[in-house]
């Protein structure tokens, strides 16, 4: 399973230079209900959200996603390896919750800081 952050669905969604080929979209993707706000809010605060609205559903619909309970957000309670922003923290402990439960998991970012706390953790990388 592919942890995907929001970093790597607004590159898509915007059609950014640097983004995911088509085809690493598939059912191996999961996120967390953290990247569909952030991506919203981004979206709006772009103006874009009339006319990359669509996309951006489209895609958070093809994404497996974890709830942020209290059981995907309990590795916030515990220090991480290095210092994290909060919003990279929630992304990671949900990508830590599903490793918890079995689950082989990396990570998709394309935010530098995000990168260096997965790997610390000892995620691997989806995209390079």
């Amino acid at each position: 399973m592919t942890y995907v952050d929001t970093s790597v669905v607004l590159a898509w969604v915007l059609r950014e230079p640097i983004r995911p080929p088509p085809e690493f979209w598939g059912p191996h993707l999961a996120t967390s209900r953290l990247t569909e706000y952030e991506a919203w809010v981004r979206l709006h605060s772009y103006g874009r959200a009339a006319a990359d609205g669509g996309a951006l559903r489209t895609t958070l619909l093809s994404l497996n996603t974890v709830e942020l309970d209290v059981a995907a957000c309990a590795r916030c309670f515990s220090p991480f390896p290095v210092p994290v922003r909060t919003l990279d923290a929630l992304h990671l402990a949900a990508a830590d919750h599903l490793r918890a439960q079995g689950v082989s998991v990396d990570i998709a970012t394309y935010d530098t800081r995000m990168c260096d706390a997965a790997r610390a953790l000892g995620f691997s990388m989806a995209l390079s």
